[in-house]
């Protein structure tokens, strides 16, 4: 395991960079809310449909938000799992995922 330590932080740097180079695209199931984020967790774009906007419609709008939040949130978990295991070769690392 030691010995590979040396290809395991080079191989863990490069995940942080191929992660800073995704972009994730979080939904609501009716697409009025659409988050644009990076694998290194940068939001790029926010963006939400118009008709979300009108008055006494924040309640919908408010969980139209916490959706597409959540749908990136998961797809983020899944990448970083993903490349976390690619990085470490399969190895199991307490407190990293």
């Amino acid at each position: 395991m030691f010995g590979n330590l040396g290809e395991m932080q080079k191989n863990m740097k490069q995940m942080k960079a191929d992660m800073a180079e995704t972009t994730l695209i979080g939904k609501d199931p009716s697409e009025n809310v659409v988050i644009e984020m990076t694998g290194d967790m940068t939001v790029k774009a926010f963006h939400i449909d118009p008709s979300m906007l009108s008055s006494g419609n924040s309640l919908a709008l408010e969980t139209a938000c916490a959706a597409a939040m959540q749908n990136i949130l998961v797809q983020f978990k899944e990448l970083t799992s993903r490349k976390l295991s690619e990085a470490t070769g399969g190895l199991s690392i307490p407190g990293m995922m």
